[in-house]
């Protein structure tokens, strides 16, 4: 998998990012353990301490926790994970009816356009 970076965010946040969305999407589950930070880092091309930093975040957040000498794991709640999707799904729905907007259309025909489209 290819991982692209912008050059005028910080990595640790774009990486955190990432990180989210593979928890809320399901990619990491519940009470899973992580991969090591050595493991993420080699996968995401970056430096240990920067994708570290990232980690601290996401445990700082109550989306991870370390068990001392055994990992990291996802948490186990649940709704936890699902409050940040759901804020995850508002942010993406109020960036596509302002772009939408944008260009002239409103709310209900934004939604023509969404119900048009096959995925």
């Amino acid at each position: 998998m290819e991982f692209t970076f912008d050059n005028n965010i910080p990595i640790y946040i774009q990486l955190l990012e990432y990180l989210k969305i593979y928890l809320i999407s399901g990619v990491f589950k519940s009470g899973e353990k992580l991969p090591s930070v050595r493991e993420f880092a080699t996968t995401f091309k970056v430096n240990p301490n920067t994708m570290q930093k990232a980690l601290s975040e996401l445990e700082s957040m109550k989306l991870i926790y370390t068990e001392r000498t055994n990992g990291k794991y996802v948490t186990n709640d649940t709704k936890l994970i699902e409050k940040l999707k759901d804020e995850y799904a508002v942010a993406l729905a109020k960036s596509y009816f302002q772009g939408m907007k944008k260009i002239g259309l409103g709310k209900a025909d934004s939604i023509k356009y969404l119900e048009g489209i096959d995925n």
